[in-house]
């Protein structure tokens, strides 16, 4: 099962995809498998009026509803998420996060909104389900530089941040499968009804 991240900027090279995309590969690095949700991608008419049969939804969709741990990441506007990743949320199924890890990133310009994601995503999160939320790392856009030839620095303190973040969902996610036989076997449940993923 894969962790799927979902990319909530309208803008592919924002500093919070950038911080998503370093989360990808420091997870796929250490053998997880990766999906990749960039909602900005996703058909703008059927994103709006949350069509979610049409073919790209769809499969965005099923691959949140198949992954084990879901990473979101969004710039921080007003205070809050982006609308457009909002819009996503929106029209997944009613606990469509049930039984899964969530960690949330974002990025904002200033120091003043580096707690909004605790305030402002967490109610969503549990309207969808989520097991549990990892704590969320939120970074100031000037911790992250881009240089001309599009090579990406982070600061780091904020690289320290992530590999504790990381280990941390790594240790509750692989925690998944023991937590479940043991549910299931204090239930007197056969064996082989324990979705094992290890």
């Amino acid at each position: 099962m894969s962790i799927a991240f979902i990319s909530g900027s309208p803008s592919a090279t924002s500093r919070s995809s950038l911080l998503l995309k370093e989360v990808q590969q420091r997870l796929a690095s250490s053998g997880e498998e990766t999906e990749w949700i960039a909602v900005r991608d996703l058909p703008a008419t059927a994103l709006l009026q949350a069509q979610a049969a049409e073919p790209n939804i769809a499969k965005a969709v099923s691959q949140v509803l198949q992954a084990r741990a879901i990473v979101i990441a969004s710039p921080i506007y007003k205070a809050a998420y982006s609308g457009l990743l909002k819009t996503f949320l929106d029209l997944l199924p009613q606990k469509a996060f049930e039984g899964k890890l969530v960690l949330p990133l974002s990025s904002a310009g200033s120091p003043l909104h580096v707690l909004a994601l605790d305030f402002t995503i967490r109610p969503v999160l549990a309207a969808l389900g989520v097991r549990e939320v990892i704590p969320p790392v939120s970074v100031l856009d000037s911790q992250i530089q881009v240089a001309a030839d599009g090579t990406t620095t982070f600061d780091s303190h904020i690289l320290t941040r992530l590999d504790d973040t990381l280990e941390l969902l790594r240790d509750r996610l692989h925690s998944q499968d023991l937590d479940a036989l043991h549910r299931r076997t204090q239930q007197n449940l056969p064996l082989s009804a324990v979705p094992l993923g290890i």
